[in-house]
Order: C-alpha cells, then structure tokens, then sequence
C-alpha cells in the first residue's frame, strides 16, 4: 500500500465513522459556519476545564474533507491544554495556507490532510473546523 493511498484510507474512515459527533440543536451551538461556496455546514460546542478542552462535539454536514478533517480536529485537542490548542490553531491553518510544515508526529492522523494544500478551494473545507473552535474559545474567553 502506498502511502497517498494510506492517506485516503484515514480520511475516508473519519468521513464515515466521524469521531465526537453529536446532533446540536439551533441555539444550543456556540459557533455555526457555514461556506456557501460549496454548502459544508459546522456547528460546534466545546466544553473548557481547568484551562483544558474537556470536550469537542461537532456536527458537520459537509464534504469528506470537512467531516474528516472536523472529526481529526476534535480528536486531536480533547484533553488538551488550550494554549497548546490555540497554537496549533494557528499553525495547522498557517500550514494549509502554504506556511511551514507541522511534523507527522505532531499531526498524527491530521498528515493525511496535507496534500489538500495543494487545492486551494479546497483549502477552506479543511480548515472551517478549526476557525469554528477558535471561535468557541473565544467565545468563552478560554
């Protein structure tokens, strides 16, 4: 197996078995995106704890890139520091947008959203989801 096919494997599986999501009802999200580019729709909750994202539930209607990338998201920060988490913020978009590379080590199952830098409409899709967290920890100034 090669591994661009590898990649599409992970991201196909967080398309189909998205991980933290849940239904949200209208009112209950604190943040709410949609692109009317090409119609993914967020809504997201996030739950802050002692200075740590205790939880990321996430309901996505949206392409396979949305989906993965928004499940990949959510797995990756619950339990985390937020600080840790607003930097990643920063520097995971920073990297779909053309900027440094992130490790394999530091993305984990995230590594197989890097070729999609090389389709910048595509670009947006990936990265919603983390423009809706750091909304959410805005919103409660976390």
């Amino acid at each position: 197996m090669q591994l661009d096919d590898l990649y599409q494997e992970i991201i196909l599986d967080h398309y189909k078995h998205p991980r933290h999501f849940a239904n949200i009802p209208d009112g209950e999200a604190m943040v709410d995106e949609e692109n009317p580019t090409c119609g993914d729709h967020i809504k997201l909750n996030a739950t802050v704890n002692a200075d740590c994202v205790a939880s990321v539930k996430i309901e996505c209607q949206g392409c396979a890139i949305c989906t993965a990338s928004s499940s990949m998201m959510a797995e990756k920060v619950t339990g985390r520091p937020v600080a840790e988490i607003r930097d990643l913020i920063a520097r995971f978009n920073d990297m779909m947008r053309g900027g440094p590379e992130l490790s394999d080590e530091e993305l984990g199952d995230l590594v197989a959203l890097k070729g999609v830098r090389n389709y910048p409409l595509r670009v947006k899709c990936c990265t919603m989801a983390w423009h809706a967290l750091g909304a959410a920890l805005d919103q409660q100034k976390a």
